[in-house]
C-alpha cells in the first residue's frame, strides 16, 4: 500500500508537471560557481532583499508592508521563522491567524517577492531566547544548539512539522522560496559543534531535497566564519556601514572561493535596550555602502527593512557585562517605520536600486492613517492579592524552596512567590539575592504594601519591615530571555534562595499567573467584576491593575499610547498584549497600537498592569506619532 501510494503521488506530480510543462521546465534556482552568481531559470540573478518579521506585524498589515517593499524595488524578502512562536507549548503547533506562515508566503508570492527563508531552529533576531522554546529548559543540563540528544530530538520533531509546510513554496517546486538558511550565525556560539551542523544539514536535505540552495550566515570574523560554515552549505557574511566592503567580501571568498558575493544582513539601523539612547544609522552611510555593493554585483539583504513590534513577551535580551532587555519597539531605524510608514531612508534606497534595475512604476503606497484619540482616565482594579483567584485559578504550588518558571511550566510573564516573615522586623532589614538569583525583576510587598524591588545584576538588596507571620509577596517578572551568545539557557524566576537578615526564606506558595488568558476572556471589564474605589494615594504603589475604555469614533486608525508619569508595566488593548512600557528608563515612551486592534463601533477596553508607581492623574494618552528616543535613566 505504501509503495502504491508513493507511485500514485509520483504519477500525480508528473501529470501536474506535464500540464504545466512550460512552468516546470523553467523554474530553477542554483549557484553558478563558474560565473560567481546565482542562476534563476538559467539566467544570472542578483537579489536585493529586505528583512521583515511576520511575527512582529499584525496579519492585517502584512500585505501593506510587502507591497511597500516591492514598490521600493526589492525583488526578495528575508523571513525568520521563530520556533517558539509556533510551538510555545511542547507538541502543540499553531499556524493560524498572526502565525499563518503559509498565508504570509502566499501574500509575498502574489506581490511578486521571492523569499529567503531563515527557519532556524535558532534565529537570534532580538527575539525571546533567539526563537528557541523555553520548554527546552525543562531539561536542566541541556546544551542548546549542540548535538545534545534531547535538543536534537526536539529539533527533529519541530523541523518534521515545519519543513514539509514550506517545501511546496520552494521556487523549484513552483513557489517563491529561493534559498534556505541552516541555523543562524552559529560561529558566534561557543559550542562550535560540527556534528550538530551536519545533523541539521541532513535534516534539511531530507525534507527539502538535494536541489535546494542551503546557506549559512556569520559575522565578519575568521572565527565566526570557521565555526559557522560547513561543506554543502553556502557561506555568506553579514556587516554594516562601519565595515570595509572589499575586506568583508575578501573574507567570504576565503571560505567560498567561488560563487555569488552575499551580505545577508546589511544593517540599516540597530536595536534598542531599555536605558539606551535610540539607535540610528544615517541614510547617507546606508545608501553609499548599498550602492557600492550593488554596483559590484553583490546580493544584499537589508536588515531590517521593517522591524515591527515585540508584542506581548516576545522581546529578547542581551547579556554582556550585565543583563539588558530589548525594548518593545523593533523600529530599528529601518526604511519602513515600526508602523510601516515609508521614510526618507526608504526613498533614498529606492533611488539607489534604480541604478541597477528597474523599479515598479507608480507611487509608493501611503502610510496607514494615524489618529490622536486623546486622553483616557483609568481606575484602579486592585493589587495582585485582591485579584489572585482570577489570574491564578489553579492556585499555588507549595515548595520548601523557590522554583524556576520553567519548573512550573510558566514560561512567560509573571509568577508570584509568597511566604511569611519568620520574625518581627521593626527596623528595615535587608532582603538579599546573594547569588544574583532574581531573573529578572522582583517587586516586594508585605501585607500588600509595596516595599521595594530586586533587579538582576543591578539591585541585589532591598529593605523590608513587618511582623512575624506577615505575608511576604515577591512578584517576579520575566523581561525576556537572552537571545544571543553563551547565556541563552536563561532560566527565569527566583533561582536561588533569598536571605532576609540572617534567615533563609522557605515554605513558599508559588502562584503561576495566567494574566493574558483572564484579560483575553474579558476580565476586568466584564460586568461581573466591580473595580475598587476610591483610591488613596498610598495605594498607587506596587503591582496593581488599572482599567479604562476608549470610546469608538468610527475610526480604526493606528495610534500610539503614551503613559506619561507611569513607571513600568504591561498594557492590553481589547485583550491583546501590546508589550512592556518603561518610560522611566526609556528611550521608548510610546507603544504602537495597530488600528486593526481598535473597534470603530464597540467600546475599546484598556488594561494596565503598573508594577511600581502609578501617577495620581491615572491618565493615558493616545497620540498620532511615536516617541522612541527619550532616555530618562541609564542605570
Amino acid at each position: 500500500m505504501l509503495i502504491r501510494n508513493a507511485n500514485q503521488s509520483k504519477i500525480l506530480s508528473l501529470s501536474s508537471c506535464l500540464k504545466n510543462i512550460k512552468i516546470c521546465s523553467k523554474m530553477s534556482f542554483s549557484i553558478d560557481y563558474n560565473k560567481n552568481c546565482f542562476l534563476k531559470d538559467g539566467q544570472t540573478f542578483q537579489y536585493i532583499s529586505g528583512s521583515i518579521h511576520y511575527s512582529r506585524i499584525p496579519r492585517a498589515y502584512w500585505k501593506d508592508r510587502l507591497l511597500k517593499m516591492y514598490m521600493t524595488g526589492l525583488n526578495a524578502i528575508q523571513v525568520y521563522v521563530p520556533w517558539n512562536f509556533h510551538e510555545s507549548t511542547q507538541g502543540v503547533y499553531n499556524f493560524t491567524g498572526d502565525r499563518d506562515l503559509v498565508h504570509f508566503l502566499d501574500l509575498a508570492n502574489q506581490t511578486g517577492l521571492l523569499v529567503i527563508l531563515r527557519p532556524g531552529p535558532y534565529i537570534c533576531a532580538e527575539w525571546e531566547m533567539g526563537g528557541l522554546p523555553a520548554w527546552l529548559l525543562q531539561k536542566p543540563n541541556i546544551i542548546l544548539r549542540s548535538a545534545d540528544t534531547d535538543y536534537l530530538q526536539a529539533v527533529s520533531n519541530w523541523l518534521a512539522v515545519l519543513l514539509p509546510k514550506v517545501k511546496p513554496w520552494l521556487y523549484i517546486n513552483g513557489g517563491n522560496i529561493i534559498t534556505v538558511q541552516v541555523e543562524n550565525e552559529y560561529g558566534s556560539y561557543f559550542a562550535c559543534d560540527y556534528n550538530y551542523m551536519r545533523y541539521l544539514r541532513a535534516l534539511f536535505r531530507f525534507f527539502l531535497g538535494e536541489n535546494t540552495v542551503l546557506f549559512t550566515i556569520d559575522g565578519n570574523t575568521d572565527k565566526e566564519m570557521t565555526c559557522g560554515s560547513l561543506e554543502g552549505l553556502y557561506a555568506t557574511v553579514d556587516f554594516g556601514t562601519d565595515t570595509n566592503v572589499t575586506e568583508a567580501f575578501e573574507r567570504q571568498r576565503r571560505f567560498e572561493p567561488r560563487g555569488p558575493l552575499v551580505n545577508s544582513e546589511f544593517y540599516t539601523g540597530w536595536l534598542d535596550h531599555w536605558g539606551d539612547s535610540h539607535a540610528m544609522v544615517s541614510t547617507e552611510k546606508v545608501i553609499r555602502m548599498l550602492a557600492e555593493m550593488l554596483m559590484m554585483g553583490a546580493n544584499v539583504n537589508m536588515y531590517m527593512f521593517e522591524g515591527g513590534t515585540n508584542f506581548g513577551y516576545w522581546n529578547g535580551a542581551d547579556h554582556d557585562r550585565r543583563y539588558r532587555s530589548v525594548v518593545t519597539s523593533y523600529d530599528y531605524d529601518a526604511p519602513l517605520s515600526e508602523a510601516g510608514d515609508p521614510t526618507d531612508k526608504l526613498l533614498a534606497i529606492r533611488e539607489v536600486i534604480k541604478m541597477v534595475r528597474d523599479v515598479p512604476p507608480g507611487s509608493m503606497p501611503p502610510a496607514i492613517p494615524k489618529f490622536a484619540y486623546g486622553f483616557v482616565t483609568l481606575k484602579k482594579v486592585g493589587n495582585i492579592s485582591s485579584v489572585l483567584s482570577t489570574i491564578s485559578p489553579t492556585g499555588p504550588v507549595k515548595s520548601q524552596y523557590p522554583l524556576a518558571f520553567e519548573e512550573l511550566k510558566q514560561y512567560y510573564g509573571f509568577v508570584l512567590y509568597r511566604t511569611t516573615l519568620p520574625r518581627d522586623l521593626y527596623e528595615p532589614t535587608p532582603l538579599i539575592s546573594p547569588l544574583n538569583g532574581v531573573h529578572d525583576r522582583a517587586y516586594v510587598s508585605v501585607n500588600g504594601v509595596y516595599q521595594g524591588l530586586l533587579e538582576r545584576d543591578i539591585v541585589l538588596v532591598t529593605n523590608v519591615t513587618g511582623k512575624q507571620g506577615d505575608t511576604l509577596d515577591i512578584f517576579v517578572e520575566n523581561m525576556g530571555r537572552v537571545n544571543f551568545g553563551s547565556k541563552i539557557n536563561d532560566y527565569k524566576g527566583i533561582l536561588s534562595n533569598l536571605i532576609l537578615g540572617k534567615d533563609v526564606l522557605t515554605d513558599w506558595n508559588i502562584y503561576p499567573l495566567n494574566i493574558d488568558e483572564a484579560i483575553a476572556g474579558g476580565w476586568p471589564h466584564s460586568e461581573s467584576f466591580k473595580p475598587k474605589s476610591p483610591i488613596k494615594k498610598e495605594q498607587l504603589f506596587g503591582p496593581t491593575f488599572y482599567m479604562g475604555t476608549l470610546q469608538p469614533n468610527g475610526l480604526t486608525w493606528d495610534t500610539f499610547l503614551k503613559l506619561h508619569e507611569w513607571t513600568k508595566g504591561q498594557v492590553w488593548i481589547n485583550g491583546v498584549n501590546l508589550g512592556r512600557y518603561w518610560p522611566a528608563r526609556g528611550p521608548q515612551q510610546t507603544l504602537y497600537v495597530p488600528g486593526s486592534l481598535i473597534s470603530p463601533t464597540q467600546t475599546n477596553n484598556i488594561t494596565v498592569l503598573e508594577l511600581e508607581r502609578a501617577p495620581t492623574h491615572l491618565k493615558v494618552l493616545f497620540m498620532d506619532r511615536p516617541l522612541l528616543n527619550v532616555t530618562a535613566n541609564r542605570s
